[in-house]
């Protein structure tokens, strides 16, 4: 049998009609997932520390490297760090160094968690650095918020706008989510949204604003090893095709380990002011 040397290990097989070679030689080295649901009994999310450890077997697989836990805190699902943490060592136990796992919430903006997060916001955020995930009501979202986003940059945390390709109100105001991305906020979309599995209008909305450069971050949201499944590759490789190999490290990345260690993040685009015109890509490294 012949061998083949790919990017990160020596394979075997035939050089014609492998695919799971190819898969690997265009696979990064690193992806980082900083949205994933992953810790069981805290949200609607896995049932039990089995189904939790399945899922990081499939990151494992699809060549995710880096994940953090990010249950929901919200009026439903109250978020308890503590209990949090004890969950991710747990895990973090059973499938040793092959997965890197950290923790911070799918933060919603109520009176109760900004109070909390006052507090003590570290708790709260991506490996308790300063990037801070930060879910939307789909109903309504006051005028109000955008001086709370402004606060939060003030008080040196980095507000990541979560699927905002699902959000209905974002999809048809995207100049909102332009405006907070002027404020120094930052956007994440779903990776499944990429590959049309919430549907054909949220693929277009979160292709377009890859385009226009309002995304930062493609996460997995995941939640389960069936419907929404800890995967990041399928969606890599619809950004490669369509914006280029360098969008798709920033966007998978770069820019995700980046945040994972609480650095500045070196893809940042320019947000255009006329969203509905075409916009040659631009980026600031720093």
């Amino acid at each position: 049998m012949q061998q083949i040397f790919c990017r990160d290990a020596v394979c075997t097989g035939s050089l014609a009609g492998d695919h799971r070679v190819v898969a690997l030689m265009r696979s990064p080295k690193i992806m980082v997932d900083l949205h994933c649901h992953i810790l069981p009994g805290l949200d609607d999310g896995p049932v039990s520390m089995d189904e939790s450890m399945a899922m990081a077997e499939s990151a494992i697989a699809d060549g995710i490297t880096h994940v953090v836990a990010t249950p929901h805190a919200n009026s439903i699902y109250a978020f308890d760090f503590d209990r949090v943490r004890r969950l991710r060592n747990e895990l973090q136990e059973l499938v040793g160094e092959r997965l890197e796992l950290a923790t911070g919430c799918d933060f919603h903006m109520d009176p109760e968690n900004l109070a909390a997060l006052k507090e003590d916001a570290p708790r709260f955020c991506l490996n308790q650095r300063d990037y801070l995930l930060v879910e939307f009501n789909e109903i309504s979202i006051p005028p109000a918020l955008d001086q709370t986003l402004h606060q939060l940059r003030l008080a040196g945390l980095h507000p990541v706008i979560t699927h905002p390709e699902r959000n209905a109100i974002l999809r048809v105001q995207p100049e909102r989510l332009a405006k907070w991305l002027r404020l120094g906020c930052y956007a994440q979309v779903t990776g499944r949204s990429l590959t049309g599995g919430f549907g054909t209008s949220a693929q277009q909305d979160a292709l377009s604003w890859v385009g226009l450069g309002l995304i930062h971050f493609v996460s997995s949201d995941a939640h389960n090893t069936r419907s929404r499944p800890l995967k990041l590759q399928p969606a890599y490789d619809v950004v490669r095709k369509k914006f280029g190999e360098e969008k798709a490290r920033s966007l998978f990345v770069d820019n995700p380990r980046a945040a994972f260690e609480g650095r500045s993040l070196p893809h940042v685009p320019e947000v255009a002011h006329d969203l509905t015109q075409p916009r040659r890509r631009r980026f600031f490294f720093f």
